[in-house]
């Protein structure tokens, strides 16, 4: 039987690529243990007490700029993958 990976227990999540919130940690908003293929490895992300701006029914338009400048800044990251925080913070924070 195969043993649990204690990154999963050591970052209080409940499995791989499932991100919770981490509002005890001094900077960081929420962590997770992402894994792709066979890699693995834990990210924190989000800059803590920042709220993101995911898309919401009759949103202002100051709201959708935010969103947009976000995924248009970090656009090179987020296409990395799942190993890396803006992919993250994209999926958690700026998408509904």
């Amino acid at each position: 039987m195969k043993k649990p990976d204690p990154r999963l227990k050591a970052a209080g999540v409940s499995g791989y690529n499932k991100p919770k919130k981490t509002p005890s940690h001094p900077t960081k908003s929420h962590v997770v243990v992402a894994k792709e293929g066979s890699q693995v490895k834990t990210i924190r992300f989000g800059q803590q007490g920042v709220s993101g701006s995911p898309a919401k029914k009759g949103e202002s338009a100051a709201a959708r700029k935010r969103r947009e400048s976000f995924q248009a800044r970090h656009a090179d990251n987020i296409a990395k993958g799942k190993l890396g925080a803006a992919y993250w913070s994209n999926k958690v924070k700026w998408k509904p």
